[in-house]
């Protein structure tokens, strides 16, 4: 009667995903990683003058890069295919995605205001 009252619940193992929806989220975040990574590299090599607003931006870049390349190498785990591991994955690269983007808006607004701010000829 005790053991009616008091179900021993079993630890079930937690829900995965299919391997081939995690591949094609490890496709996604490669790609999105690798135009990140030219981003990055097309804006270094211009030779122009750094300017304060250029440091926050690659800080904030880099920060996404980190988080980007954390969740790949995340998703290449056999333990991503449990859906609370794949989850948090994805979380993290979007996390990783928004401070890429923000690096990105401060390097535009950075140039647009040098520009505007420029003596004109």
């Amino acid at each position: 009667m005790a053991q009616d009252l008091f179900p021993q619940s079993k630890s079930e193992p937690p829900a995965e995903i299919d391997s081939a929806f995690r591949n094609g989220s490890v496709t996604a975040i490669g790609v999105v990683l690798s135009f990140s990574l030219g981003f990055l590299n097309s804006w270094a090599a211009q030779p122009s003058v750094w300017k304060a607003s250029d440091m926050a931006a690659i800080a904030a870049i880099a920060l996404g890069l980190a988080c980007q390349f954390r969740s790949l190498a995340g998703m290449l785990a056999v333990a991503s295919l449990q859906r609370p591991v794949y989850e948090r994955l994805i979380r993290v690269f979007l996390v990783g995605l928004a401070f890429v983007a923000g690096g990105v808006a401060i390097a535009l607004i950075g140039d647009a205001v040098t520009f505007n701010a420029a003596p004109k000829p």
